[in-house]
């Protein structure tokens, strides 16, 4: 199981929002930005916190990518 924060990017895009900015106005630490930019997991406060400043629901944030052998099983 993956997931992806390319609806996050592009939301920062949208609003014209810098990562940095993100951090200061979110305040998160730079190894969780990190893991956004990694595709890695980030904890559901972090996500929580996002949507509450953003006004969106968590599949505004982030996309999951199925693994490639439940692809094949369904």
């Amino acid at each position: 199981m993956a997931f992806t924060y390319k609806p996050l990017f592009k939301l920062l895009i949208d609003r014209d929002m810098k990562k940095t900015d993100l951090r200061g106005a979110v305040g998160i630490g730079p190894s969780t930005l990190a893991k956004f930019e990694k595709g890695e997991y980030v904890s559901l406060e972090v996500l929580d916190r996002l949507c509450n400043y953003f006004g969106v629901q968590p599949n505004d944030l982030l996309e999951h990518i199925p693994d490639a052998q439940n692809t094949t099983e369904a």
